[in-house]
């Protein structure tokens, strides 16, 4: 189905600026080249550029690539620019991403794993 992102296994988001002018064919030479990984993965690759505004997804289908493109009209979005890096991040994160808050939420309750059985 297009654009359904859903079925997506992982998330990365690329930490830093994007050129938002890159076009399919530049994000996953971009995914490639600058992070060394495969864009014909069962992959969501999320991109920002300098205004915060704006907001691109790559994303493989098996038969083709997608790509999306998301605009807010008011607000910024609260993108990490602490490295050119990319990062991995849980569905929760990534709608946290989508809605304006930080993918950092102090507050949010965390999952814990224990080595005690009981």
């Amino acid at each position: 189905m297009l654009g359904d992102i859903a079925g997506a296994e992982q998330i990365f988001i690329a930490c830093g600026y994007t050129d938002m002018r890159k076009s399919i064919d530049g994000l996953a030479a971009l995914v490639q080249q600058n992070y060394m990984m495969d864009p014909f993965q069962n992959t969501l690759f999320l991109f920002c550029g300098h205004k915060c505004d704006r907001l691109m997804a790559l994303y493989w289908e098996g038969d083709g690539f997608v790509l999306l493109y998301k605009r807010l009209e008011g607000g910024r979005f609260q993108w990490p620019r602490d490295a050119d890096e990319v990062k991995q991040i849980s569905p929760q994160e990534f709608r946290w991403l989508l809605e304006g808050l930080a993918i950092h939420q102090p507050k949010a309750v965390k999952k814990v794993t224990s080595s005690i059985a009981i």
